[in-house]
């Protein structure tokens, strides 16, 4: 892009001649609109204030859309502190932690059933009280984001105003709780939570729009995967229910095919081939010409979930770009109304000035009150100082920020002097990075000696093994490391050493290790582990009263009997809980899933989707078929598209960090290297540069900060 032609007159009607002079209201308060005493020096430090703000604004890629007056850039800054973002982000984890400890709450050490206590349940008032006092700090965040950025904008903005709508409802049914005394069916609050992170989060935001732009290419692929699976869910049901179902085989085929719905959920786990090959088994058992059936649908499936990846992928990037030049104008924007307001300075005392620019002292005063990282504002403030008295124009006020797309990578402290020949040939090898090599090949070497002990002494129980041989073993490993710890710190230097963050890892390691083998002698000592349970005694094999409820007396695979009061049926997966050995109090379906518990670890779990049928299967029979409906949509939601973004979010990584562009360069000022790997950055070739027009045009649209031509 050509640059700019210099300007003749700033774009603040200001700071031509008179106080707010062309056609700008008068009203309107501005850093120029007084001129002389106590008001001139107040208006210079409105300058220098509203420059602050625009500058932090760009360096976070923020709107510059808000209020322009002293004490609205006051809480403007107070609001984006450290302290109020980190308040801020404490409240949203608080809140959404209260679901752990509501009733109802898994939060117990086992989710074994036979094992575990009953979960505290916290008495009413003390949660509510807890996400009252959550809902009123969201009350004023909201209360001065509207403030801020102008009630006109505010019912403009549809996440502000789903936002306070969110806040009404959470408000409204809280109260409810209240007058119910915690007693109420429903709380509709639980399931408006998760907004509160999502609003607060700018990349959520961006990846909500970024699936909401990918939708219409997702649905034709998942078009073709509906057709597709409601296809061979037809063919199957023709071809494994059309055959007389007396034999025991063809009642074994038709478990997957029972009916459309059985069918078609058995295909939809197919896609995820967690169920091959049990599905295909039976039916392969009758002919194995029905294994055609199968390949042919998983072949097919497999390439459309990947066509789905590669569609995901591609919006990913387009939406990337799109964000990135985003983030781009938002920087040129907030750096180019930064100048505007210090240009409207430099003329102070002349009726009409000739040519606008900066002054270097003006931008020094400004710098040295943005919050900026310690390296880039040094090396920014080299470069204003470069230029002496002379006026910064539009290209060279830009261009000082180019130096926030520069990471610093700090140069490790220069190492020791000896004056021994001998001592520095030791400081050459073992400063070497060949030694670290040397010290990956000895730690391996422990991790295999271990493996080959805990293999010969599997079948050994643990007091009755010999292990001395081992204890010498890491006795040997541990010396060698705190040897290797201490010729680095020769070589390198106390502070060297420190200066790389894997040498402080080896060193806690090393130290922790030191302190096991100290304790590991009196930790190993005679420990039983049946004395948990030692107080329990086993039911007898068999019991008429057993045999009476359906539990046969037998136990679950494994070395220990159960406690006493519990009985397992391995046929019917039952476990039943006894009292005095003789009366039932309750059934319990056991097993892997019976004993998740969790609807976290419950949803992680078909997130996997490794034998996710099963949660569907025993959800259906409890909840009924809707159930199934919404692991389906869950299975949709994390594993298609949450899991592809986050490849695609990989994959883009991971191809950039190759990039050319990127390279080592001195930072401006400093002793430093620096690493240019910033996203916008390696992308600089294909995103296009503002132009001067669209600046001026946004900054003439800005409500709290008036151009006047």
């Amino acid at each position: 892009m050509a640059e700019p032609k210099e300007e003749t007159e700033p774009l603040l009607g200001w700071a031509r001649g008179g106080g707010g002079g062309g056609d700008c209201p008068p009203e309107l308060p501005t850093c120029r609109s007084v001129r002389v005493g106590f008001g001139a020096a107040a208006s210079q430090d409105l300058c220098i204030d509203q420059a602050v703000v625009f500058i932090e604004d760009a360096i976070q890629y923020r709107s510059i859309n808000h209020r322009m007056d002293a004490g609205s850039l006051w809480l403007y800054r107070w609001y984006y502190s450290n302290m109020c973002q980190w308040t801020l982000n404490f409240i949203i984890f608080l809140i959404l932690a209260l679901a752990f400890i509501e009733t109802p709450s898994s939060l117990t050490r086992t989710a074994d059933l036979r094992y575990r206590s009953s979960p505290w349940e916290p008495p009413c008032g003390l949660t509510e009280s807890i996400e009252v006092i959550c809902l009123l700090v969201f009350v004023a965040d909201v209360s001065v984001k509207g403030y801020l950025v102008g009630w006109a904008h505010f019912w403009k903005s549809l996440w502000l105003l789903a936002y306070l709508v969110v806040l009404v409802i959470s408000l409204m049914d809280w109260t409810v709780s209240l007058s119910l005394v915690c007693q109420e069916p429903l709380r509709i609050r639980r399931l408006l939570r998760p907004f509160f992170l999502l609003q607060n989060s700018s990349m959520m935001k961006k990846t909500l729009k970024c699936i909401r732009s990918s939708l219409p290419e997702m649905a034709s692929v998942g078009l073709l995967l509906a057709i597709h699976l409601s296809l061979f869910t037809m063919f199957g049901m023709l071809l494994f229910t059309g055959e007389k179902q007396d034999d025991e085989q063809n009642r074994e085929r038709l478990t997957y095919f029972r009916d459309l719905p059985e069918a078609l959920t058995s295909l939809l786990v197919l896609l995820t081939t967690a169920n091959n090959p049990d599905v295909m088994i039976p039916a392969y058992s009758r002919n194995r010409a029905y294994a055609v059936y199968f390949i042919i649908f998983i072949i097919g499936s497999l390439f459309l979930m990947n066509l789905l990846t590669a569609i995901i992928y591609s919006q990913f990037r387009g939406y990337l770009m799109k964000s990135l030049q985003t983030s781009l104008f938002r920087r040129r924007l907030g750096t180019r109304a930064a100048y505007e307001v210090l240009s409207s300075m430099s003329g102070e005392g002349e009726a009409a000035p000739r040519v606008v620019g900066v002054k270097p002292q003006s931008l020094l005063k400004v710098l040295q009150k943005v919050q900026l990282h310690s390296f880039h504002k040094q090396a920014i403030m080299e470069k204003v100082r470069s230029y002496g008295g002379v006026l910064l124009s539009t290209g060279e006020f830009q261009n000082l920020f180019n130096e926030l797309d520069k990471s610093v990578i700090k140069e490790h402290p220069p190492r020791p002097q000896y004056q021994s020949p001998f001592l520095q040939s030791a400081q050459l090898v073992f400063g070497h990075h060949y030694f670290d090599y040397l010290g990956n090949v000895i730690a391996l070497g422990n991790l295999v000696s271990i493996c080959v002990f805990l293999v010969v002494d599997a079948d050994v129980l643990p007091q009755d093994r010999d292990d001395f041989i081992l204890g010498i073993l890491n006795c040997v490993f541990i010396l060698y490391y705190l040897l290797e710890m201490l010729l680095k710190v020769f070589a390198l230097g106390l502070r060297g050493y420190l200066s790389y963050p894997s040498n402080v890892f080896d060193g806690f390691l090393t130290v922790v290790l030191l302190e096991a083998a100290d304790a590991g002698p009196a930790v190993t000592m005679g420990h039983d582990p049946t004395a948990e349970h030692a107080h329990c005694v086993p039911v007898p094999a068999h019991h008429p009263q057993h045999e009476a409820d359906g539990c046969g007396g037998q136990h679950p695979p494994g070395p220990d009997p159960e406690p006493a009061g519990i009985q397992w049926d391995p046929g019917g997966g039952v476990l039943c809980v006894r009292h005095h050995r003789d009366q039932l109090i309750s059934r319990h379906h056991c097993g892997p899933f019976w004993k998740q518990q969790a609807a976290l670890i419950t949803l992680w779990n078909v997130m996997v989707v490794n034998n996710w049928q099963v949660f569907l299967d025993a959800f259906q029979r409890y909840s009924g078929r809707w159930s199934e409906i919404y692991f389906v949509l869950w299975w949709l939601v994390s594993s298609v598209i949450w899991v592809n973004l986050f490849l695609a979010l990989v994959l883009e990584n991971f191809l950039n960090k190759w990039d050319p562009h990127g390279h080592l360069q001195p930072l401006a000022g400093t002793q430093e290297s620096t690493y240019q790997m910033t996203v916008e950055l390696m992308f600089r070739d294909i995103l296009e540069e503002p132009k001067e027009e669209e600046l001026v045009e946004r900054l003439s649209g800005h409500l709290h900060l008036r151009l006047c031509r």
